[in-house]
């Protein structure tokens, strides 16, 4: 195995898991730390393995590189005789400061996951910290994939830990009181995270499958775990599986956008939509209905290769309940194409023009296509309105094909 890529392979797997052990023996004031002693640790390991060749158990080299550049850390800078020794000596055993067995780092990430989404800290704060920390990416990625600049992000992580140190908030699992509004907010990050990869707003990209991937993992953790595999969770994960399966229909060669109707289904990964109906029927164990499963609903339907009017009747009465449960403008415009497909353009317009979406691009897109058989000039005209709002210059070529078809 190539060293470079190996070495890769393991940052992505390795970074938050070492940060997260590290944080929770020595604590989050410590966390800058903890990301600082982990990166000099695959320093070392780049420069040796370069040399040597990778060692026959490449994680338990980085755990134990990491074990001793954190003790030599808390050494030199005399916290280790100060604070850190005196709580071994109080009834901890030294070989157990840093535990990297996997059951301690499974519990050190599902803390670790609580504490980056505390609502303590600023919600935009909260995805970029779990990119940086739950899931090793490096500054210039967070930032292309919130399309602002490194010194932004850099500026928006310090804030982020300073806040972390501020309100004292620890690496411990909530109160049982307080567990399930909790978790109701990472389960947004997650969520959040998830659409940040699939609906990617970078100007090449149309699609961040490594984010959406992050949060498919992130989701699978809190799903591995007695007290947060509640069916929301597996909701959740159902939807993310559902819209991962149309992963490689939905974008050609990475440049540009491919609409559903447009998809070639025989590349729609079956697998994945097994896994989604698995965790979609474990989600229905209880009573809860949330908008995570109405989302998994809708996205179901449209893993459904047949293109039925049942189908369509089915995700438009999902979509009226998502609409009562979690009102946005954004799911009223998606409501308006399923009213397009059910009742025809006419009266899907009437909708559409009640959203409040004015500012967005696929408002206009969604409008030219209602109107291109009733009054192509209107249609071209809304699609000119879709082009000068555009964000990416991937929209802009989806837009400008579709005034080519008119």
């Amino acid at each position: 195995m190539d060293a470079a890529l190996s070495l890769k392979q393991l940052f992505q797997q390795e970074f938050s898991r070492m940060v997260a052990v590290i944080s929770r023996r020595f604590g989050l004031q410590h966390i800058e730390m903890a990301e600082d002693i982990v990166s000099e640790t695959f320093l070392v390991a780049a420069e040796t393995w370069g040399l040597k060749g990778i060692p026959e158990n490449p994680a338990a080299w980085l755990y134990a590189v990491a074990r001793q550049k954190t003790l030599y850390h808390f050494r030199r800078n005399k916290i280790y005789e100060e604070k850190v020794m005196p709580a071994l000596k109080a009834g901890q055993a030294e070989q157990d400061a840093l535990d990297f067995s996997d059951q301690h780092i499974r519990d050190s990430q599902l803390q670790m996951i609580f504490a980056v989404c505390d609502p303590a800290i600023a919600s935009e704060s909260q995805i970029g910290l779990a990119l940086r920390v739950l899931c090793g990416f490096g500054i210039d990625e967070i930032a292309e994939a919130f399309l602002t600049s490194k010194e932004t992000i850099n500026k928006r992580l310090f804030r982020a830990k300073e806040k972390l140190r501020a309100a004292g908030i620890k690496l411990e699992m909530p109160p049982e009181n307080m567990l399930a509004a909790r978790l109701d907010n990472v389960l947004h990050v997650i969520y959040l995270l998830f659409n940040e990869g699939y609906y990617s707003g970078t100007q090449s990209r149309v699609l961040q499958k490594e984010l959406c991937l992050e949060a498919l993992r992130l989701g699978l953790m809190l799903a591995g775990y007695e007290k947060t595999n509640v069916p929301a969770t597996n909701a959740l994960i159902a939807l993310m599986c559902f819209h991962a399966s149309r992963f490689e229909a939905r974008q050609n060669n990475g440049t540009s956008f491919v609409l559903y109707e447009e998809q070639d289904n025989s590349r729609w990964d079956q697998v994945l939509i097994h896994q989604g109906v698995r965790y979609l029927e474990r989600s229905a164990q209880g009573g809860q209905l949330t908008s995570y499963h109405l989302e998994a609903g809708i996205a179901y339907r449209h893993c459904q290769q047949q293109d039925t009017p049942e189908k369509w009747q089915d995700i438009l009465r999902l979509y009226d309940q998502l609409l009562q449960v979690n009102f946005s403008p954004s799911v009223a415009l998606n409501r308006a194409y399923a009213v397009y497909k059910v009742h025809g353009a006419q009266t899907a317009i009437t909708e559409a023009e009640k959203i409040p979406l004015t500012n967005n691009h696929f408002y206009f897109v969604l409008l030219g296509e209602l109107y291109k058989d009733i009054q192509p000039e209107k249609a071209a005209a809304c699609l000119r309105q879709a082009l000068s709002l555009a964000r990416s210059s991937v929209e802009k070529q989806q837009v400008m094909r579709k005034i080519a078809l008119l």
